[in-house]
């Protein structure tokens, strides 16, 4: 009888630990923004790891653009290549788990869009069309930065 105890408790706190991960797999790390966007509670580090990601796929939207304005679908290949989904591969699981699901989501689209957008290049795909998925991925960003902040000083976070 005491192992079906032991048993029966061993089971409610293992389920008890993996509600606690999927809440905060969900929710992340957040709070409520000054200017109706949430706040992202991220160190110091992990805020620049982010604005590094973020700059980069800047820099591959500028190449797929000066691509697409040349008519280079080499350049505009070669440049959202660089935005794809390898540019998100070595991130840090920490950091990932104090991002938002919808924050996850929106970025891991823009990275499956800009190998998409690579794809399409490579297959010789019409500029009109390129600029208008690349208008697509700009959509996302835009409501990525109007639902989410990464304030210098997010409140209570670890230093």
């Amino acid at each position: 009888m005491k192992l079906n105890k032991l048993a029966l408790l061993s089971i409610l706190l293992w389920l008890a630990l993996a509600g606690v991960a999927a809440w905060f797999f969900v929710h992340g790390q957040t709070a409520p923004g000054t200017d109706g966007r949430k706040v992202v509670k991220l160190s110091p580090q992990e805020r620049a790891l982010v604005l590094m990601e973020m700059r980069g796929l800047l820099q591959s939207t500028h190449g797929v653009i000066e691509g697409l304005s040349r008519e280079d679908l080499a350049l505009v290949a070669k440049s959202a290549r660089a935005g794809g989904m390898a540019a998100a591969a070595d991130v840090n699981p920490a950091l990932m788990a104090k991002l938002p699901l919808e924050f996850k989501q929106l970025g891991m689209s823009v990275h499956q869009g800009m190998d998409d957008i690579a794809m399409a290049a490579e297959q010789g795909e019409k500029s009109t069309v390129i600029l208008q998925r690349m208008s697509n991925q700009l959509a996302r960003c835009v409501a990525c930065h109007s639902a989410w902040q990464l304030p210098m000083d997010a409140p209570d976070v670890p230093r």
